[in-house]
């Protein structure tokens, strides 16, 4: 890759996951990423051209490049979630490698959780399935804003284009019963390599782009919450030396909003009012700081500020509050137990709560509300009611990803047992 470390490290990052059923081809599509971009070695290419030929394969089998784990090489199957990091000229990338399999829900949404965007991976042969309701809805539930629907082996179809819009058409009557902000549809072969990183000459009929080309244009600007003004402190600094010994900074990462020198503002829960007074990115001195920036503020004022606390524009407050009802995903194996106790994280504090009330559990292939049984078990969706045992600072999820968003952690093992999301 020919970009020099400076032009590296500023480059936009874009975040996606795959999501697809079993023999879908999502280890062949990532594999084929990987190759047709030219991001990987020459020894890893070789590895899996011997592996290749260990297998009987008479092609390079490129979902060995992605499926890493021994178990998975020997089922055939992804069953983790992997992180693959690879770049173009235009982009950087992290692909989340994820599950198809229903009993690995939770892997989908820890994968999903930071996306831009996410690729669905439809069999052309099979066309829109069970998992296919099941892998956009918890794509939706996450809020991811951009949906790429791959249709993939259109080999196997003879390339055909009733086959494809047949499909699109399908997807899109379920896709208007859920808020996708932004969708896109590809005709592939990741097998072939058609409209994957390279133009298909075998489907003249599209010409809305290849994945790759979408995944370098898709405009990301906008992903973050660039309205409600939220920091969350995470340190504070007194350096206590003779230089600077009056100093005392806030450093965190901005969660939404725009920053600026000079702007009125409010820290909670105490609700004290200051101004700030400078902003610093590393050793220099900002007008201004946003999402995703880590930064250092310091204020007018000294106020008793401490980590967890929030900082926020005095005209736009969040929510406080400690009785919370929030949509989650549950990933222990031992099922959720109302009046249980757990350790609470969201942004930098950390609370105690117990689970109040379950409302209802979600069947994620059909979108229907379950009442009648409301046992959460592994992998489960439902919206449940919590207490804390102090009020949380928090923004709802399709406002805000970083303050909408929460995770449980089981006191005596440590384990993440759920993540949730706010409203």
């Amino acid at each position: 890759m020919s970009f020099s470390n400076n032009g590296y490290l500023n480059m936009e990052l874009l975040r996606f996951t795959t999501a697809g059923s079993v023999d879908d081809g999502k280890s062949t599509l990532i594999g084929r990423l990987l190759y047709d971009s030219k991001s990987i070695f020459e020894d890893q290419l070789e590895a899996v051209k011997r592996a290749s030929i260990q297998k009987g394969n008479d092609y390079i089998n490129l979902a060995l490049l992605t499926d890493g784990l021994r178990s998975e090489r020997e089922q055939g199957i992804t069953i983790d979630v992997a992180y693959r990091y690879f770049a173009t000229p235009k982009r950087k990338f992290i692909i989340a490698d994820t599950p198809g399999h229903v009993q690995y829900t939770r892997n989908m949404v820890t994968g999903a959780s930071t996306a831009n965007a996410a690729i669905i991976l439809i069999d052309a042969r099979n066309g829109v399935t069970e998992q296919t309701h099941r892998h956009t809805f918890i794509a939706t539930l996450l809020q991811i804003p951009h949906i790429i629907v791959c249709i993939n082996k259109m080999d196997l179809m003879d390339y055909n284009q009733e086959v494809y819009e047949s499909i699109k058409k399908s997807f899109t009557e379920f896709s208007e019963i859920i808020d996708i902000k932004d969708i896109r549809f590809i005709p592939i072969s990741a097998l072939k390599g058609d409209n994957v990183v390279d133009a298909s000459e075998n489907m003249p009929w599209y010409n809305e782009g290849t994945l790759m080309n979408v995944l370098e244009t898709i405009p990301i600007d906008n992903d973050y919450d660039f309205e409600n003004a939220r920091f969350p402190v995470q340190y504070v600094i007194r350096p206590l030396t003779e230089e600077h010994h009056d100093f005392r900074g806030y450093a965190g990462r901005v969660a939404g909003g725009i920053f600026r020198r000079g702007d009125e503002i409010t820290v909670l829960p105490s609700g004290l009012k200051s101004k700030i007074e400078a902003i610093n990115l590393l050793d220099d001195e900002i007008e201004d700081a946003f999402p995703p920036m880590s930064v250092t503020i310091t204020l007018k004022d000294e106020i008793d500020i401490s980590r967890g606390d929030m900082i926020v524009k005095s005209d736009n407050l969040p929510e406080i509050s400690q009785d919370i009802e929030i949509t989650m995903c549950w990933m222990n194996q031992r099922p959720l137990r109302i009046g249980n106790k757990y350790n609470l994280m969201h942004t930098t504090k950390e609370v105690k709560c117990i689970v109040k009330e379950v409302l209802y559990k979600i069947n994620v292939n059909t979108l229907e509300k379950i009442t009648d049984n409301k046992e959460v078990g592994l992998n489960s969706i439902a919206k449940v009611v919590i207490k804390t045992t102090k009020p949380l600072i928090f923004d709802t999820y399709n406002k805000n990803r970083i303050t909408g968003s929460l995770i449980l952690i089981d006191e005596a093992t440590n384990e993440t047992v759920g993540v949730g999301m706010i409203g």
